[in-house]
């Protein structure tokens, strides 16, 4: 049986409230919009894939591949050119933000020290 403590229920109601949330809504239409092309999906990997690789070098304090960082930009401008698949990444990251916003209170009133890049 699932443990039921006040911070798991609490947990289901959060994930609740971000499945009700505008941000969510709208990132999942436009998220089904762009990736039902096969073309879209393919850039949006490889372009997700890149984008990895670079936060990762970032994080470690190394320098970023500058085939990578070509391929990043090269991919970013091609896709910011489809207006359905520009309107999804910025649905996706003003969902990212939110998320990122519950984590660091979550960090917070548990005193972590832990804080996220722009918060």
């Amino acid at each position: 049986m699932q443990d039921q403590t006040p911070v798991r229920m609490a947990t289901e109601q959060l994930a609740q409230a971000i499945r009700q949330s505008e941000e969510y809504i709208t990132y999942k239409a436009l998220k089904d919009t762009a990736m039902a092309s096969d073309t879209n999906r393919a850039l949006l990997k490889e372009y997700q894939r890149t984008q990895t690789r670079l936060q990762m070098a970032a994080a470690s304090g190394a320098d970023a591949d500058a085939e990578d960082v070509e391929r990043f930009n090269k991919l970013s401008s091609l896709l910011y050119m489809n207006a359905e698949v520009a309107q999804y990444l910025v649905a996706q990251m003003r969902l990212t933000q939110l998320t990122g916003e519950v984590f660091q209170q979550v960090a917070k009133a548990a005193e972590l020290d832990f804080e996220l890049p722009g918060m």
